[in-house]
């Protein structure tokens, strides 16, 4: 009876402290979280360097813990402009379609690429090319197009908030995602870089507040982390209250590049990064973690600790 119960505790404690971060094998970066019918789904940069970022997989899970992958679900033989440098996939469903919108080949001034738009049937793909060239192929208010997240307001309006080189635009999708829908003034896109932004923003809103989080310091470097603002208004203005993940020279380097997820029906939120292993000193060896992310009384959020553990089992009910 001793030894029966021995081992049942020397199970538990192993179960309690179980390795769960990162979520799968292999270096995956910029990762966007959500929930599609009961399940949830991460899709991810495949980390490596830029002329081998030539497709995305992406990951389904009944729980947080076990994750099935999902290989190649768009790759540049679907997309005849993009030839390198696919970054930072965003996913949304509408009209009973799944849109991803993803940035390629690095683009710099006068060159070809920027944000794509593919389109599928079910999450997994296989996807398209749905317009058959960039969403948006310039250079516009000094951001590169890249790390694009579509939001979706209250009123069912999307936005593409997008941007690198520390410069974040707004602009209003057209609701069959083909192009832009002008503001008032006539504008296409309005900046809205608050201050230290770098890249890699994301938008969700809680209790009528919008709560807007974006990357900041060197992709490739120590400084790398996440800071956020809240406003009323997904145009902002969004003043920075503060980082809130980071490195932890414990557990590891480069934090950043997140999305967060929500369950449905409760206050209970998760937030999705990558970071670089302390064994790791390749730019590009990078993983995807999940934290449980929590609020304060006020509403501001609590620093996230970085953990080896991740998050306990969580199935959608």
């Amino acid at each position: 009876m001793k030894k029966i119960l021995f081992g049942f505790l020397m199970l538990t404690s192993l179960h309690s402290f179980a390795q769960n971060n990162p979520i799968f094998k292999g270096w995956y970066a910029d990762p966007e979280g959500i929930i599609f019918d009961k399940t949830y789904w991460v899709f991810p940069t495949y980390s490596a360097p830029f002329d081998d970022q030539v497709f995305f997989d992406a990951f389904s899970s009944p729980d947080l813990v076990n994750w099935t992958k999902h290989p190649r679900i768009l790759d540049t033989t679907a997309v005849k402009w993009a030839k390198r440098a696919m970054w930072a996939p965003s996913i949304i469903k509408n009209k009973n379609k799944y849109f991803l919108f993803f940035g390629a080949n690095d683009i710099h001034e006068g060159e070809k690429g920027g944000i794509g738009v593919a389109v599928a049937s079910k999450p997994e793909g296989p996807y398209k090319d749905y317009l058959g060239k960039p969403l948006v192929d310039k250079i516009i208010n000094g951001a590169q197009p890249i790390d694009q997240f579509v939001f979706k307001d209250k009123d069912g309006q999307h936005y593409l908030i997008y941007g690198g080189w520390r410069h974040c635009n707004i602009a209003k999708l057209k609701s069959d995602f083909t192009g832009f829908i002008p503001f008032e003034d006539k504008t296409i896109f309005k900046e809205m870089t608050p201050d230290n932004y770098t890249e890699g923003p994301f938008m969700f809103i809680k209790n009528n507040k919008y709560y807007f989080m974006w990357s900041e310091g060197d992709w490739g470097g120590p400084d790398y982390c996440v800071a956020y603002g809240i406003a009323d208004s997904p145009m902002g203005p969004f003043k920075r209250i503060g980082k809130v993940l980071e490195s932890d020279p414990k557990i590891a380097r480069a934090a950043g590049h997140h999305s967060v997820i929500k369950v449905p029906n409760k206050e209970q939120y998760y937030i999705v990064y990558h970071r670089r292993p302390l064994t790791e000193t390749v730019m590009h060896s990078r993983e995807t973690c999940i934290e449980e992310m929590f609020f304060d009384e006020k509403g501001f959020i609590k620093p996230v600790v970085l953990t080896n553990e991740g998050v306990k089992a969580n199935p959608l009910k």
